[in-house]
């Protein structure tokens, strides 16, 4: 399969899959996409999912990446990947949530990044030498960070905002050492997501090093999310006796949402799904007023999704023909202030004894709000925001001894001021 830039309508420039997931960003800005998407055999797919997560990942896997990796190779590194377990949990009477936390890095991003960081190994030819570069408001970088510690070949560059993420997320990143190189950006999330666009757009550099990106703008990161869809929708399916649910996605990059809505074009029958935003509510204010009007971050106790330029709303575009009204009318929009997060995370606690973590509870709000039948994805696991949920329900979260581990370790990472030509020397030198 050739994949194509959002912004080559006409379908000029194919790339191969490697050059798609090497280059990261199209050479004109844009977003690479799959020249079609390819037809899921529901029936197939549900057998796949009785027998583990992984049997139905390979099973979708194989349909877009098939003819470009080797088959029995990729089933074995999927088997490997995803051995942990992939739940739907009922929240209170009729509500249920898929809960995306219990891999290594006890975020959704794991499902992606570690997805990345096995098809890479594949492609990458056994001599080259490659630049992983990403940016991070929260998850993405630890996420990334586990998907490639040690393999071979590989640096990964993470640029992550100082003092604007928790500290058990900067510790899964720092910790690691050896090819992880965690850079503290003296700015936002978003001023850390423009110097990478602006290295990735700078061709001559990137003509004198191999660099790529592991945020969901790769194809590689984007289209594994689309496969939990498929595993919560049978799970829901089984539990309810109903279909096509609606799904809650809490948003801030917008990779999640795009790949539930490439789900869909897939065969996966769901009414339709809720972009939970938080105060950085760009998406539903565009499509309450069919404007959309990107603007610096504001900081919330959901930091991850504290993005005020979503990268990602190029390939929901995309994926509705350009049209932006379809767009409007495909999704529900919601938004989420700061003290409705933490009321609602003090709600769970005390009526169900669940704790939740502030992105999750962004979902859980929506869902209560829009009251439809289907579920919501729970993103983070709540101890790594424990001090949060402690000022607010007095209880303490079980940290899992994975991120126990993780904070007991030293820390290493350098300072970095906004400017693309710091970034570059750095990069060179790695």
């Amino acid at each position: 399969m050739n994949y194509y830039s959002t912004r080559d309508t006409e379908r000029k420039n194919g790339s191969t899959l490697r050059e798609a997931a090497m280059m990261g960003l199209a050479p004109d800005g844009g977003l690479f996409v799959p020249e079609r998407i390819p037809q899921v055999d529901l029936a197939e797919a549900a057998r796949r999912a009785e027998i583990s997560y992984a049997a139905l990942a390979d099973y979708l896997a194989e349909l877009f990446f098939g003819d470009d990796l080797d088959p029995l190779l990729m089933q074995r590194e999927l088997e490997s990947l995803y051995r942990f377990p992939v739940p739907l949990k009922a929240v209170g009477r009729g509500r249920y949530t898929l809960e995306l936390f219990h891999g290594p890095t006890c975020a959704f991003k794991d499902f992606g990044a570690g997805f990345m960081g096995r098809m890479i190994g594949l492609l990458k030819e056994r001599e080259e030498r490659l630049v992983i570069l990403t940016a991070t408001s929260g998850d993405t970088g630890s996420a990334v960070a586990h998907g490639f510690y040690r393999v071979p070949g590989i640096d990964v560059v993470v640029l992550y905002p100082e003092g604007k993420i928790s500290r058990l997320q900067e510790c899964q990143m720092t910790t690691l050492g050896e090819n992880i190189h965690p850079l503290r950006v003296a700015g936002t999330f978003d001023d850390c997501q423009r110097l990478v666009k602006e290295l990735f757009a700078d061709r001559d550099f990137r003509n004198r090093r191999c660099v790529t990106s592991a945020n969901s703008i790769n194809l590689l990161r984007w289209i594994p999310q689309a496969f939990y869809y498929f595993y919560g929708y049978f799970q829901w399916q089984r539990a309810t006796g109903e279909d096509s649910p609606t799904i809650v996605v809490p948003s801030g990059n917008f990779g999640n949402l795009a790949a539930g809505m490439l789900a869909r074009r897939m065969g996966l029958p769901v009414k339709g799904f809720v972009a939970a935003s938080n105060c950085n509510d760009v998406v539903p204010e565009f499509l309450r007023t069919g404007v959309y009007r990107p603007r610096p971050s504001v900081q919330t106790p959901a930091n991850a999704m504290d993005v005020g330029a979503p990268s990602n709303f190029e390939r929901m575009l995309w994926l509705c023909d350009g049209d932006a009204e379809r767009l409007r009318s495909e999704l529900i929009g919601f938004r989420c202030d700061d003290e409705r997060i933490l009321e609602t995370i003090g709600e769970l606690y005390r009526t169900y004894g669940y704790f939740s973590d502030p992105h999750s509870a962004v979902g859980y709000a929506a869902s209560m709000a829009i009251a439809r039948p289907g579920f919501y994805l729970s993103t983070a696991h709540p101890a790594k925001f424990g001090e949060v949920i402690a000022s607010v329900t007095g209880a303490h979260v079980p940290l899992p001894e994975r991120l126990e581990l993780s904070m007991n370790r030293p820390q290493h990472s350098e300072r970095l001021s906004v400017d693309l030509s710091a970034l570059e020397e750095f990069v060179a030198k790695v």
